[in-house]
């Protein structure tokens, strides 16, 4: 069981809800697993760039209107999803996996800012007793970067690497790598993230999500989660007010 600081850890309203959903006591929650692109950091536009970019190098015309909703789910599917006559684990997409980093850190992690309070959000959780984990499928050398700028790096107890979750977003590896990593039953876990692919990797994998709007993604697209909430400052403003509890039952009642 875990303490009476971790008890109170995930709180908030402005939401709308799955009611669909079972939920779990608020004193079983022990972990926050966090995507970071759209989540933490303002870096969706910035991906689907160099997605275009990378595209255009290998002789693909795709427009950035395109690529824009496939940015959420892992690089070797958006190759898949985009038809381009080889698959993203081939050796033509691992090249061009590589290319899209590449750009992404050279050209335009530059205009990558971070959502307002992304790194008191994080602090905040884990100061209440939460683990906080990163599950992402974004590379460790743009997460690192990304981390640094929303400045969560410290208040993270880990964060999944590419062999804990061989099949990246929407499939619920990552998800699943997370709680194997922390021993967390999935119901004792909350993932936050900003698209469609986290909230299916997540419930896929038994676990609650609570999904950002400033992201980008359509509202539809953010239906099936839990909770939803602008951004991680309203988050953070929600949570210094109710349980998680309370945070649920509340949307539940909306």
């Amino acid at each position: 069981m875990m303490s009476a600081r971790g008890r109170d850890a995930l709180r908030g309203y402005d939401r709308e809800v799955n009611e669909t959903t079972p939920l779990a006591p608020s004193d079983r929650i022990a972990a926050a697993l966090f995507d970071v692109d759209g989540t933490l950091v303002d870096s969706n536009d910035a991906h689907a760039r160099a997605w275009v970019a990378a595209l255009d190098e290998a002789g693909f015309n795709v427009a950035f209107a395109r690529i824009r909703p496939l940015i959420g789910m892992g690089g070797d599917k958006t190759v898949d999803a985009l038809e381009l006559g080889f698959q993203g684990t081939s050796e033509r997409g691992r090249a061009l996996l590589a290319r899209r980093k590449a750009l992404f850190l050279e050209r335009f992690l530059a205009t990558v800012e971070p959502f307002p309070r992304a790194g008191d959000l994080v602090a905040h959780l884990h100061a209440r007793g939460l683990r906080c984990i990163v599950a992402s499928s974004s590379s460790p050398e743009e997460l690192d970067r990304l981390l640094a700028l929303c400045g969560a790096q410290r208040y993270f107890d880990h964060a999944i690497e590419p062999e804990e979750a061989p099949e990246s977003k929407p499939d619920p590896d990552v998800v699943l790598a997370a709680l194997r990593w922390g021993r967390i039953p999935a119901g004792d876990a909350v993932l936050v993230g900003d698209t469609r692919y986290d909230i299916e990797a997540a419930h896929r994998a038994g676990v609650r999500t609570i999904a950002l709007r400033a992201g980008g993604a359509p509202a539809g697209d953010l239906a099936t989660a839990d909770a939803v909430y602008h951004d991680p400052a309203a988050l953070l403003a929600a949570l210094r007010d109710a349980s998680l509890g309370t945070l649920l039952s509340r949307a539940r009642a909306t």
